[in-house]
């Protein structure tokens, strides 16, 4: 299987402009092409490939866009293939339409294309970029796929594809069913409680700085403002390059957390591990509960431990949506029907007695089994 290796790079100040000019180019083709796809659309034309896509930039190239052969020409190809993708996708209902790209919240990365990348000690080769330092080294003269290069507001960095041999474990006979929640992240079925690390005093603290410094910035722009106008100062400026790291430092925490966790998981060596199908969309749609849901981070966990699960040999297996795991009695198999989400303790009218979440776990252990 392919995981995915991610190196720090030390760019000097002229390589660094040069990664910034690429970032700007895949996000300018992105955005080029959807707004390609909806005009030929509304035009009654029908879906464009990126074939034809790519043609067209290239006769661009020529004639009004010239500044696009400053970088590597795979950045702009993969842009308009991604863009193209996020349409395919869409059209099998998998995901949402795809929007214009932000230059403020979308995330700066770019492609490189495989063949033109080469590793050498302690250092990479990025094509019209040069050699760059590289904290860790990457593994030399095995095959890399979909190079990308990234920045998290604070450091660049290049993560690549490796192939992997799968870990040949001796597994348990344990089915292990997790219940994911709000007042704790997940609640497994052997008893072990992983706790919802956003209610920690560090991380209350980290957020309550965020909410200080963004009331600070919003009073700078209130200052200065002219008529209909907003004056960025350097103030501000500061304020805002202060906001954006406390973003960063609240992810790698929530992320750090949930590869802990989900390593954890599966150095328990079960045989199985089964979780439910969360509707994620619908209950962020509960203004009360979004933004706990938001920071548990449900898809992250799901996308680790599926990774995790098949590195080791384990069967991941998701339970139907519609499955009733809180409301099934896991000692005699009734359904509760009226139960009801402030209902914390399961009791059953056999007089089992259990917390719900752990109930909810139980039953999702036992899912397919019978």
């Amino acid at each position: 299987m392919i995981l995915t290796k991610k190196v720090r790079l030390y760019p000097t100040g002229e390589q660094e402009q040069k990664l910034w000019q690429s970032v700007g180019t895949a996000r300018f083709i992105y955005n080029w092409t959807l707004a390609r796809q909806e005009e030929n659309y509304n035009n009654g034309g029908k879906f464009l490939t990126d074939n034809e896509l790519r043609k067209q930039i290239t006769q661009l190239k020529q004639d009004k866009l010239a500044r696009l052969k400053e970088v590597s020409n795979n950045v702009a190809k993969q842009a308009v293939k991604d863009a193209c993708n996020a349409y395919k996708r869409f059209f099998r209902g998998l995901t949402d339409k795809p929007k214009f790209k932000s230059k403020k919240r979308s995330k700066s990365s770019f492609y490189n294309d495989t063949d033109k990348l080469k590793v050498k000690d302690k250092a990479v080769l990025l094509e019209k970029v040069g050699w760059i330092k590289i904290k860790e080294q990457i593994p030399i003269g095995v095959k890399y796929t979909n190079p990308r290069i990234s920045y998290d507001n604070k450091y660049w960095y290049i993560s690549v594809g490796i192939d992997t041999e799968e870990l040949k474990e001796e597994l348990n006979d344990t089915s292990l069913g997790i219940d994911l929640g709000i007042k704790n992240l997940a609640i497994c079925s052997d008893g072990t409680i992983y706790k919802n690390i956003n209610k920690t005093y560090a991380v209350k603290k980290i957020e309550k700085r965020l909410k200080r410094l963004q009331r600070k910035v919003n009073k700078k722009y209130e200052q200065n403002k002219k008529g209909k106008e907003y004056v960025k100062t350097k103030n501000i400026i500061n304020i805002e390059r202060m906001i954006q790291q406390t973003h960063r430092r609240l992810a790698n925490i929530r992320h750090n957390y949930l590869h802990q966790t989900t390593t954890s998981i599966v150095k328990t060596k079960p045989y199985r591990v089964v979780i439910e199908n969360l509707n994620v969309k619908g209950m962020m749609k509960n203004k009360h509960l979004s933004d706990s849901i938001r920071k548990q981070c449900f898809y992250e966990f799901k996308r680790q431990l599926e990774y995790k699960c098949k590195l080791r040999g384990i069967k991941f297996i998701i339970a139907d949506r519609f499955y009733p795991s809180s409301k099934t009695c896991s000692h005699c198999g009734r359904i509760k029907h009226n139960l009801k989400l402030n209902d914390r303790i399961y009791k059953c009218s056999c007089g089992f007695i259990i917390d719900r979440d752990l109930n909810a776990a139980i039953n999702l252990s036992k899912y397919q089994l019978a």
